[in-house]
């Protein structure tokens, strides 16, 4: 049985449909990408995963559990972490404040919860160097790990992550690609909506390409990269 099972999904907000009949399977294990353009819907997948559409028809299990019997609010304590394009940090609290948040749903698990941010302080040494600053004063790499970071913290079987690239200098870039390899290899599925393909390409085994709300291509990464549509389309090459 797949970790997460996907089929003919259908989602929008107040206005046209976002997705068409979207149907996808994750292994425990896999990491996944989803590339496309902007409006392709990238994001309101991972949305519709964690129940914040409004309006959706799909039939979605998580471990053999319905997502649409569930509210918003108990979907995390499934193991399923969801860090938002944008950060989204609480900038008047500290690095350490913000992870702690993050794991919430593991509040009666202290002895957990310590190790889980020693590993999250292992995996971003910056942010140890900083945990007592306030959030909202670091750069926007450094937000970047305390939101990759805040997701951690539920101990999550699957991560969703959106657009963690975006605004980032190259160089960090770079650590956010080690970074994620790092977690996958840690034992988390992950699921990675990115606009920056070459990223996305070589962090993930798999690859889904959404256009208008429509899977397009799927397959292997390294078959996607070498694929003419992929290269002329996303990397300009």
């Amino acid at each position: 049985m797949s970790l997460l099972d996907i089929q003919d999904l259908h989602a929008s907000y107040d206005g046209p449909t976002v997705l068409r009949g979207i149907s996808l399977r994750i292994e425990e294990g896999a990491f996944i990408a989803v590339i496309g353009a902007n409006t392709a819907g990238k994001s309101t997948l991972l949305r519709s995963i964690s129940g914040l559409v409004p309006k959706v028809s799909v039939r979605a299990s998580f471990d053999g559990q319905d997502l649409l019997a569930l509210p918003a609010h108990q979907i995390p304590a499934l193991g399923i972490a969801h860090v938002p394009e944008g950060r989204h940090v609480f900038p008047a609290m500290s690095v350490e404040e913000n992870l702690w948040l993050g794991g919430y749903g593991r509040r009666h698990d202290a002895a957990g919860l310590r190790r889980t941010l020693a590993q999250v302080f292992t995996m971003f040494p910056r942010l140890a160097e900083r945990r007592r600053q306030l959030a909202g004063t670091l750069s926007g790499g450094e937000q970047q790990m305390v939101a990759i970071g805040r997701g951690l913290m539920g101990a999550p079987r699957l991560l969703l992550l959106d657009e963690p690239s975006h605004g980032l200098a190259p160089k960090i870039v770079q650590e956010l690609h080690d970074a994620l390899l790092d977690i996958h290899r840690s034992g988390v599925t992950i699921l990675l909506v990115e606009q920056n393909t070459k990223l996305a390409l070589s962090v993930a085994s798999q690859a889904f390409v959404l256009q208008a709300g429509q899977v397009v291509l799927q397959g292997a990464s390294a078959d996607l990269l070498d694929d003419a549509r992929i290269r002329e389309a996303y990397l300009g090459i």
